[in-house]
């Protein structure tokens, strides 16, 4: 990142913590411009952010503070730059709660008692957060006080035009919009006087010796209790069984209904229409950041989102009609493969998928989620390394200084035609014998230069050729 980001953020670091700052380890931020890094000195360590909307950022502040003094877990907010574009909050670790359940079910383990216990709390934690956060002042949210009309129409937009066209579904523009108004006007026939934390899902809250803390709820508003719910039982990676939504469901009642002294069927009444509405604003994030921004980690949420749809329609009937929405919902689960043939896109004209990642040595070798075995690991390491330099520390392979480090190393690339030329051999004898998974790894010490600088360089080598799909993560970022 450029220094007139970074400084500020080590200026603040020192003037908070009366120390330097030794590292900054840049984070990823999956769905977000914002940018984090971890700051650690000689004695403490915490979580840097930099975001230009100020007024998201104003947001966010308001409601750590707010939360916090109504027993929320949530980071503690540290230090704030003049500017109000720099921060300093809590580092609450590396573990979400997505990532405890994923670790578990590559165990073996799949979602236990255990499991099922610790989203108990969490439904607990999200009804108290609900029902304390009423009397919040609203005019601080962004960017509206409430999930009004204007905002569900924004979601249903979103999943029109990113979701919709980009995978050449017909509709009628006019029936579509008609449904869009009445499903409107029935959501908001729920109770909207509850906190409304927007983006409540697993890979939001962060386990530190099995408590449960929350983040990323600078979107919060006034709104209806049924959506938080739908977000984290109906949230696409978590890919929860349908009895054990049940369950929780159950449980987040007792409990709602305890503190609310409202009825169980005031709340059903309106779910499903929220689970809908949810699903669709999530399908929207997947066009727009996957097929456009062409970032992989939303590409796989796809058909796991359109499970979730079919399993909505199959199952549960909603208390108005939607006739055209229900037929182009239906049109678009029947589609095989909904994803759009256009050259910007990602080809899906082959059955075999690329794995491509970046990790740590230090964290050990990844793990080989497809199940076959098998493929290559590529080691890194033996290349010219622009972490030992601090000016190239706070940056990644992903940013201009460090890629145009390594592509002025000549090594760099004899190494990266040595790896093609392995990867063109199997991928073309994958191709004749119809395998579906190859997987191709680059470790390097730390997974944030020279490793990631690899992955992407061999992932847009990849997507040029055409003859494959290609699935690109960084380890150690996400």
């Amino acid at each position: 990142m450029p220094a007139e980001i970074v400084d500020p953020i080590r200026g603040l670091y020192e003037q908070h913590f009366g120390e330097p700052s030794l590292q900054q380890l840049a984070l990823s931020a999956n769905g977000s411009n914002r940018k984090y890094w971890r700051l650690v000195g000689e004695h403490h360590h915490c979580i840097a952010a930099y975001n230009a909307d100020v007024r998201e950022n104003e947001a966010f502040f308001y409601y750590s503070k707010a939360l916090r003094e109504r027993g929320v877990r949530v980071p503690e907010l540290y230090a704030v730059a003049p500017d109000r574009q720099h921060y300093l909050q809590q580092d609450l670790g590396d573990t979400t709660l997505y990532l405890w359940l994923y670790d578990r079910r590559k165990q073996g383990k799949g979602f236990d008692r255990e499991a099922l216990d610790l989203y108990k709390q969490v439904l607990t934690d999200l009804a108290h957060i609900q029902t304390a956060g009423r009397d919040l002042d609203f005019s601080h949210a962004y960017p509206r006080a409430a999930f009004d009309s204007q905002s569900i129409l924004w979601d249903l937009q979103y999943f029109k035009y990113y979701f919709l066209k980009l995978a050449h579904v017909p509709f009628d523009e006019q029936l579509l919009e008609e449904d869009f108004q009445t499903l409107t006007r029935h959501l908001l026939k729920a109770d909207c006087s509850y906190l409304l934390y927007r983006d409540f899902q697993a890979r939001n809250i962060m386990l530190i010796d099995g408590s449960p803390y929350y983040i990323d709820y600078q979107g919060a508003r006034q709104g209806a209790a049924q959506y938080d719910v739908a977000s984290l039982l109906y949230s696409a990676k978590s890919d929860l069984p349908e009895a054990i939504r049940q369950e929780l469901l159950t449980h987040y009642l007792q409990e709602f209904t305890t503190l609310t002294h409202s009825h169980t069927h005031t709340f059903t009444h309106y779910f499903y229409s929220y689970v809908l509405v949810r699903i669709l604003q999530a399908m929207g994030a997947y066009g727009y950041r996957g097929w456009f921004e062409r970032k992989e980690y939303f590409l796989q949420s796809i058909p796991l989102a359109l499970g979730n749809l079919r399993l909505l329609l199959e199952n549960h009937t909603l208390p108005i009609p939607l006739p055209h929405l229900t037929q182009v919902l239906i049109t678009l689960c029947e589609t095989s493969s909904p994803i759009p043939n256009s050259s910007f896109l990602i080809p899906n004209s082959t059955s075999l998928t690329v794995s491509v990642s970046s990790f740590s040595y230090k964290q050990g070798l990844p793990a080989d989620d497809s199940g076959n075995g098998g493929g290559f690991i590529f080691d890194c390491r033996a290349l010219p390394n622009p972490g030992r330099y601090p000016e190239y520390r706070a940056y990644t392979g992903r940013d201009l200084p460090v890629i145009q480090f390594l592509k002025d190393k000549p090594e760099v690339d004899d190494f990266l035609n040595n790896v093609k030329s392995l990867v063109d051999a199997s991928i073309r004898n994958y191709n004749e014998r119809r395998f579906t998974h190859l997987s191709v790894s680059f470790g390097c010490t730390g997974g944030q230069h020279r490793s990631v600088y690899c992955a992407e360089r061999l992932a847009q080598w990849l997507r040029e050729r055409g003859d494959c799909t290609v699935v690109l993560t960084h380890r150690e970022q996400q």
